[in-house]
């Protein structure tokens, strides 16, 4: 992904990127830390062309997101094997799981069924089989105990191989744990 001179602003009075570049290469975990209300979501969106900067330019091959809440990516009433066939083939998802130390009868379950670390673990599973260059996590470890956080976290990096990751975090010792690049959005 490349950002160059990116300018955005909600309305003309504060602007919350102005003339910021970016850039994220296939092996890299970029952190983009800050407290709430910093811009951090607001990149997310601009990454995924839901909102349209002011100036500058945004390249970015093809994405994969995940989410903060893994139990609002899913919808509550299908099997997680439905709906993860629903956006991308299976192809490969028996040795994803395992590698994600994933039980496949899992995927048979709704969602409520599951723990946070095997729900977010399914959102992985889900991110990666799309094959992106960029996954945009968003506070991925942020609902899991501390545990279940460092065991999800050194799951997602297993696969810097054939990605890029751009995280968001609130977690300053994470990010220095695992970024390449940390990014302060702090005033």
């Amino acid at each position: 992904m490349d950002i160059k001179n990116l300018s955005f602003s909600y309305d003309d009075k504060k602007k919350i990127y102005n003339n910021f570049s970016l850039h994220v290469e296939q092996g890299e975990v970029v952190c983009i830390v800050g407290p709430s209300g910093s811009g951090k979501s607001t990149l997310f969106e601009l990454i995924s062309k839901n909102l349209k900067p002011n100036q500058g330019s945004i390249e970015v091959g093809k994405i994969s997101q995940i989410f903060q809440d893994p139990y609002t990516s899913f919808h509550p009433t299908y099997k997680i094997i439905d709906q993860i066939k629903d956006v991308v083939s299976m192809e490969g998802h028996e040795s994803l799981c395992s590698e994600l130390n994933l039980d496949i009868e899992l995927l048979q379950k709704k969602p409520h069924l599951l723990s946070g670390g095997q729900l977010q673990r399914c959102s992985i599973l889900r991110a990666i089989l799309m094959k992106p260059d960029l996954i945009l996590a968003d506070e991925p470890t942020s609902a899991l105990d501390n545990i279940t956080q460092l065991e999800v976290m050194k799951l997602l990096l297993k696969f810097l191989d054939r990605i890029g990751i751009l995280l968001i975090t609130h977690d300053e010792s994470l990010a220095s744990w695992c970024g390449n690049k940390i990014i302060s959005l702090y005033k």
